[in-house]
């Protein structure tokens, strides 16, 4: 077959499935089998595929059409113009998170935590985007720490970035300190992950998703130990679900941190609280 007309074949499999915009994520994963770029597809389309890479094709379509993320298919997820490594053993990096780095990136970095790092692309984003710039990154995943090692030798970055496992500051001396703090912490509720959409629900790691709480246990442990792990000054930044600007806000109040303020997605809706010592 051409690879047109199996991307015909994948668009209508896709599309049957309840796959969102199907014909994306055919294009897409017919791409990275063909192990072309994406915009140059449109030139091999015309050309028989493989019989082999057919199969490997039709078997990847067939595990999206079962709501397994499209980045865990191929290994590969895009953030802040880099690629990272993804498994199902870390949250898939979404665009949103990019406006927490974007907001980093407006203010001093020197030493940066990152907590509950996952892939680690925002602490690798960050050490990337800022040559002098270095930092920690804790993570309670084992596995997700070996993905974010994995990314960050890929990256050059070896000697800029220590991953450290445990829970939050547990990892930490008492007397480290950080001109910046970041972290994308677990924030859907309990009662929220029904609603999630399956190839997050029921594909991407649980402990990075949700507390199983009312989603703000995690912003309750940072704001707890933010100040003795900040320079004065220095920054906390916290991505949030779009309804928990205020309840986090007044964590961070009672925390004795000032300067707060709730920064807004490209939707407008709140999506990352900042604060200062």
């Amino acid at each position: 077959m051409t690879g047109a007309e199996l991307l015909a074949e994948a668009t209508r499999a896709l599309s049957a499935a309840d796959i969102p915009d199907p014909g994306r994520d055919a294009r897409r994963l017919l791409a990275h089998v063909l192990k072309v770029p994406p915009v140059r597809l449109t030139l091999f389309l015309p050309e028989p595929v493989d019989p082999e890479l057919t199969v490997i094709y039709r078997v990847m379509v067939e595990r999206r059409c079962e709501n397994v993320p499209i980045s865990q298919l191929t290994g590969r997820r895009m953030f802040y113009g880099r690629e990272f490594l993804v498994t199902r053993d870390v949250l898939d990096p979404r665009p949103e998170t990019e406006i927490l780095v974007e907001a980093a990136l407006g203010g001093p970095v020197t030493r940066f935590l990152d907590l509950g790092t996952g892939s680690g692309c925002i602490a690798l984003s960050l050490a990337a985007e800022v040559p002098e710039a270095t930092g920690i990154a804790t993570d309670l995943s084992l596995d997700a720490i070996e993905v974010a090692f994995w990314n960050r030798n890929a990256l050059g970055l070896t000697d800029r970035v220590a991953f450290l496992e445990g829970s939050w500051f547990a990892p930490l001396a008492a007397d480290q300190r950080f001109d910046l703090i970041v972290s994308n912490p677990p924030y859907i509720s309990a009662a929220e992950m029904a609603g999630l959409a399956p190839d997050v629900r029921d594909h991407e790691p649980r402990m990075a998703l949700s507390d199983d709480g009312d989603g703000l246990t995690a912003y309750r442990a940072i704001a707890s130990g933010a100040a003795r792990h900040l320079v004065p000054g220095g920054r906390l930044l916290l991505e949030i679900g779009w309804s928990q600007g205020d309840a986090v806000r007044a964590l961070l109040h009672d925390a004795g941190l000032s300067g707060i303020e709730v920064l807004p997605d490209l939707d407008g809706r709140d999506r990352v609280v900042a604060a200062r010592l």
